[in-house]
């Protein structure tokens, strides 16, 4: 059933059930993908939640960003945390903006100009 109401339509275990049966065995290798790295390590599950949640702003994966802010949640990750971490995902991509501007640059071929 489409749902014309919402750009996205919502993340449902129906919709999950739907998407693993196309595909059981490239499913399955992502979820040990995704439990794995996402399991403690050099980094502690906190952490690595946090910075989901700022590659998902990157990405702007709007399922992404309402699933690790959930679990970022749960992990003991505050608002004031999220909010900061936002913001660093945000200046990273303006960021990258910027600094591909010199490729622009470079074929606009105006560096020997002067």
């Amino acid at each position: 059933m489409k749902n014309d109401k919402n750009l996205f339509p919502p993340a449902t275990p129906h919709m999950s059930t739907k998407r693993a049966n196309l595909a059981p065995e490239i499913t399955e290798a992502f979820r040990n993908f995704s439990r794995t790295v996402f399991k403690e390590g050099a980094l502690d599950e906190k952490t690595k939640q946090l910075i989901a949640v700022a590659v998902a702003h990157v990405t702007q994966c709007p399922y992404c960003i309402k699933g690790h802010t959930k679990i970022a949640l749960k992990k003991g990750v505050t608002n004031k945390e999220l909010m900061e971490a936002i913001w660093v995902a945000s200046e990273m991509r303006a960021g990258a903006a910027y600094a591909h501007s010199a490729i622009a640059i470079d074929e606009m071929g105006i560096l020997d100009e002067e």
